[in-house]
């Protein structure tokens, strides 16, 4: 991917041994952000489409292990930690679109805020629109306002996490696994968007370290 930039993306020499056995975790968080502003910010400079369209495409091709080695474990209020949750939520949505997106069109239709608006996907949402949506939103970390991204995204949390809970309730009697999965799976939506959430707030304040 490097060869598409005009100059190359210098990482530290470390990169790679730091993660040998993971003996070192201020190393390994060292990296981890300096990685993610030498990405990010040689990206920005100059968006180039086609370096825009591999970063978003990254993981189809090489999967989503080279990413989490870098960013997993990153603290969830930074930006390392937000690169690797929108791509998380974007590998989320592409392994299972429809369930996705049938959470999302639920949630659209029992929230009362203005989070469907925010999130911007196609209305009614279906696979097709959700996968789309989840795209838009990593290119805009890239080539539009980042902040405005992370809103996107947790605005896209907030309402799938209200899809799940509605549709919790609405299996409780019948299916309680289900309806507990689904529960459990509203939380970690809800989290996900209160540490997006923090981190646009951040970034707009110049903070997201």
């Amino acid at each position: 991917m490097t060869e598409h930039f005009h100059k190359p993306t210098n990482f530290p020499s470390g990169m790679f041994e730091a993660f040998m056995g993971g003996e070192d975790p201020a190393q390994i968080s060292r990296v981890a952000h300096e990685t993610a502003h030498a990405l990010l910010s040689r990206v920005r400079e100059d968006p180039d489409s086609d370096v825009v369209d591999k970063l978003v495409s990254f993981t189809d091709t090489h999967g989503i292990d080279a990413i989490a080695e870098l960013w997993s474990r990153s603290n969830a209020k930074s930006l390392p930690g937000a690169l690797w949750r929108i791509y998380l939520l974007r590998l989320l949505i592409r392994q299972d679109a429809e369930g996705t997106s049938y959470l999302f069109q639920r949630g659209t239709e029992v929230v009362s805020t203005i989070d469907p608006v925010v999130a911007g996907a196609s209305a009614p949402t279906g696979p097709a629109e959700i996968t789309e949506l989840a795209d838009r939103i990593l290119r805009g970390l890239f080539e539009g306002d980042f902040a405005v991204a992370l809103d996107r995204a947790a605005a896209f949390c907030r309402v799938t996490a209200a899809g799940c809970a509605s549709v919790a309730d609405d299996q409780d009697t019948t299916q309680p696994e289900r309806a507990s999965e689904l529960t459990t799976r509203a939380l970690r939506f809800s989290r996900t968007a209160e540490e997006l959430t923090s981190c646009a707030r951040l970034w707009r304040h110049e903070s997201l370290d």
